[in-house]
């Protein structure tokens, strides 16, 4: 889903949206650019870090022999631009009190693949589940939750298109414990329970998106 898609359907349900282009990992004045959206939006309740991706193919990105032609991009996508998406509206939301963060990691960053390709996306994905983990303590005495999810194999059209198609024979739904892929209303439905008072006990949690995934 584009991000024109995106404000799109919000203004046909009744709300109101605009989007902006931006680059996460560059942060204007070493802050970040979220405050300059304030006079837009007015409070900023919820923020979903969930700019991210992989580059290269799993055989090119082993532990041992990625460089930082691949390395360098992959953690600035994720992590930096994880990191300075929160860092930009944690002003705001301490003066609030009581909001939501929620970041997104993926399975890949909390167990390896078995040939230990993709290895830097997997690592950059596990630094953001345990930057959140800290962001929650950091956090938490303003009233704020943080929470990360951790989807699994999502089929949407990128995956269907570099993942699967690129994979062996093996049927990837075998792997996972409920027999089909995941969707983005999976995932949408789980960022739903956290950013809404439904969870507001719950806080520094990386929960898993990936029906019983187990990673082969």
């Amino acid at each position: 889903m584009t991000g024109d898609s995106t404000v799109a359907e919000i203004k046909a349900s009744g709300g109101t949206a605009f989007g902006r282009p931006g680059r996460c990992p560059r942060p204007r004045g070493g802050r970040g650019d979220g405050g300059a959206h304030r006079p837009r939006v007015g409070l900023v309740v919820v923020l979903v870090a969930n700019a991210g991706g992989g580059r290269g193919r799993p055989v090119d990105t082993k532990a041992s022999t990625f460089g930082p032609m691949l390395l360098q991009p992959v953690t600035e996508m994720n992590l930096f631009g994880t990191v300075y998406s929160c860092n930009a509206v944690a002003p705001i939301m301490k003066q609030q009190h009581s909001e939501k963060i929620i970041t997104v990691s993926s399975v890949a960053g909390t167990a390896p693949s078995a040939d230990g390709g993709y290895a830097h996306y997997g690592a950059a994905k596990a630094a953001i589940a345990h930057y959140t983990r800290y962001l929650a303590q950091d956090l938490g005495p303003f009233g704020i939750t943080v929470n990360c999810t951790a989807p699994g194999v999502i089929a949407t059209g990128r995956i269907m298109a570099t993942v699967i198609l690129g994979s062996s024979n093996r049927d990837r739904a075998e792997l996972v414990a409920l027999r089909r892929l995941g969707t983005v209303e999976d995932c949408a439905k789980v960022v739903e329970f956290l950013a809404t008072d439904l969870s507001d006990y719950v806080t520094g949690a990386v929960i898993p998106i990936d029906g019983g995934l187990v990673r082969g």
